[in-house]
């Protein structure tokens, strides 16, 4: 059985798909490695990538297309909705078939240490963190990009790899090892984006909400909405329809109505499955029902 592992790589260009592609194009190069999705939002000015292959393949596609970003993207005319530290913001690793959270942690340093030696500071997150405080994304990117330069020189906050010295053109990146995640958004009908913080601090754990919730309150310029912007870390325990129930519940208290969501990138079956079981009310409802599922074995 081949050992297979997943990399979803996030990119600080959403804008101009002339870059995306360049930068997407070195994924395609490497062919033992498949692309499974990519996409970019224009507010958010970013671009999600995902990946799956053999560790050492998809280490060798991952970095051919940071050392493009580090050449393409300038973050000192970067703007965006979305929270960022660096021209690759971020870069998860997780285990697939037949690799250990811990083979996706040294998979983590390994491609770490390259990026650092591209003169990019470089901080390991999640199951990688080399300390607790590193350990929540959110911790590590507080303050972003423009935060960063006097960040990095506090107390604590020296990078696990690369010089100690924020580099101005591409930022910082954080680098780790997880779980799978369902990254999943959900508009709003107001341009208010107090609104759509407040409803994000409601669900997401640390302000009291759902477990298993990240959130933040993001403006969608072109839109005129705004979005409650989530990643489930737990999608078994914190479900997807969980998620949205409480953010529709959490919007009729401002008079605001769900619009629409969508998924970034790919999520599990069984993570969909459940929302499919939940609102048309299924019973003993099986995986093994679904004849795709039958057909691929």
């Amino acid at each position: 059985m081949a050992k297979l592992v997943e990399c979803v790589p996030n990119f600080s260009e959403g804008r101009d798909q002339d870059k995306v592609e360049k930068i997407v194009d070195e994924v395609r190069k490497v062919k033992e490695v498949k692309l499974l999705d990519y996409s970019s939002d224009q507010d958010h000015n970013r671009t999600v990538v995902t990946m799956i292959g053999q560790p050492e393949k998809v280490k060798e596609a991952v970095i051919n297309a940071i050392r493009v970003a580090t050449e393409l993207i300038d973050m000192t005319k970067h703007e965006g909705a979305h929270p960022r530290m660096g021209a690759t913001d971020v870069v998860p690793f997780t285990p697939v078939q037949d690799v250990t959270m811990e083979e996706c942690v040294q998979l983590a340093n390994e491609v770490a240490k390259e990026v650092g030696e591209l003169g990019i500071p470089v901080y390991l997150y999640e199951d990688a963190a080399t300390k607790p405080e590193r350990k929540n994304l959110a911790d590590v990117r507080k303050g972003q990009y423009e935060g960063f330069f006097e960040k990095i020189n506090q107390e604590g906050w020296e990078p696990d790899y690369g010089p100690r010295k924020m580099n101005e053109k591409s930022g910082a990146t954080a680098i780790g090892a997880r779980v799978s995640l369902v990254a999943f958004n959900i508009n709003l009908d107001t341009p208010n984006l107090e609104i759509a913080t407040a409803i994000a601090k409601k669900v997401r754990f640390i302000g009291g909400g759902l477990r298993f919730v990240k959130a933040i309150g993001l403006k969608l310029e072109e839109r005129n909405q705004t979005q409650v912007s989530m990643n489930l870390v737990n999608y078994e325990k914190t479900a997807v329809y969980q998620a949205f129930e409480m953010v529709k519940m959490e919007a009729r208290r401002y008079g605001v109505n769900v619009v629409g969501s969508e998924v970034i990138g790919t999520v599990p079956m069984a993570s969909l499955m459940a929302v499919a079981e939940y609102y048309l009310q299924i019973e003993n409802f099986d995986l093994s029902q679904i004849m795709e599922k039958r057909l691929l074995g």
